[in-house]
């Protein structure tokens, strides 16, 4: 894969503002190495949570010889582990998001999504996943926490080219059944698929304690229907065609695309879900700073 191609999957504004903002978890996560978030686990580490009474075989290094002191009795000091979290970036590959209108895909805009968030979550030593699907998972890179793994990432990326419907449930079913610790899930689709099996596949990995956010990428064409005269439209996802003429169907497929959106926003707040609506015509440096603001706006809170 040509390199120039690969890293024009890193977008130094959207980089750079990223960086000053960062990406911390909205809600207690289980990591697995030290790190900056909060653990819901006791350990031996920064922050103070409480004591308990000694027993044989704890380390004597962590009694509060002040308490000795007063109470002539020994108590071990526990500390507020401190630990990354995980993100699984899920990228859907599927050939509706092959669709684009301006320079970029629904795809390839996804793909600079991915690699932007994959970078800066390695960047603060948090650990990432990559998995990219269509009607199964396609390609799947394990978590890691070593910021070399950025060029794998952004390889797989590069070399992925979709062409198979999409089964959104059924990949967000499986991640849930496969994940065994408490982390961050983000989702990048235009969500062509069926609602409420989308929306229960969400379910499930809330249920599991794991944050969600859902990037709903659509092209302006999508948004804003501009097609003028006699248009043939050809399916994807195999879709038939459809000859029509757009100006008598607009206010229609207005109608129905936006009420379909707002249901799937809606779906996502009762599930205490970051829903995000993304025009690939807006620059990735003004989505990623946008959202990643409105993140250190939210008050964290426990599962």
């Amino acid at each position: 894969m040509d390199k120039q191609h690969i890293e024009e999957l890193l977008d130094p504004g959207a980089i750079a503002r990223a960086e000053a903002l960062g990406m911390h978890a909205r809600y207690v996560v289980e990591g697995y190495m030290a790190g900056e978030h909060k653990s819901p686990y006791r350990g031996f580490a920064i922050e103070f949570a409480q004591h308990r009474e000694y027993a044989p075989g704890d380390d004597t290094r962590h009694l509060d010889w002040k308490v000795l002191g007063r109470t002539d009795r020994y108590f071990i000091k526990q500390y507020e582990q401190e630990t990354n979290y995980v993100a699984h970036i899920l990228l859907d590959g599927s050939e509706s998001m092959q669709y684009g209108s301006g320079k970029l895909t629904k795809l390839q805009y996804g793909k600079m999504m991915a690699a932007c968030l994959s970078y800066l979550i390695l960047h603060q030593r948090d650990a990432v996943a990559l998995g990219i699907f269509d009607d199964r998972m396609r390609d799947f890179a394990p978590r890691s926490d070593s910021k070399g793994t950025i060029h794998r990432i952004m390889s797989r990326l590069a070399a992925y080219q979709g062409a198979q419907r999409t089964d959104i449930p059924r990949t967000l079913h499986d991640l849930a059944l496969q994940l065994r610790r408490k982390g961050i899930v983000i989702i990048i689709s235009d969500f062509f698929d069926e609602e409420e099996a989308m929306l229960e596949g969400i379910r499930h990995l809330r249920f599991g304690g794991h944050e969600v956010i859902v990037l709903h990428t659509l092209d302006a064409d999508e948004l804003e229907f501009p097609f003028q005269g006699l248009v043939e439209f050809h399916g994807l996802e195999n879709l038939p065609k459809l000859l029509t003429r757009p100006r008598e169907i607009r206010q229609t497929y207005q109608k129905v695309f936006g009420e379909f959106c707002t249901r799937l926003r809606r779906g996502c707040e009762r599930n205490h879900v970051h829903y995000v609506q993304i025009n690939t015509r807006q620059p990735l440096s003004q989505v990623l700073s946008s959202y990643l603001t409105f993140r250190l706006r939210t008050a964290k809170s426990k599962y």
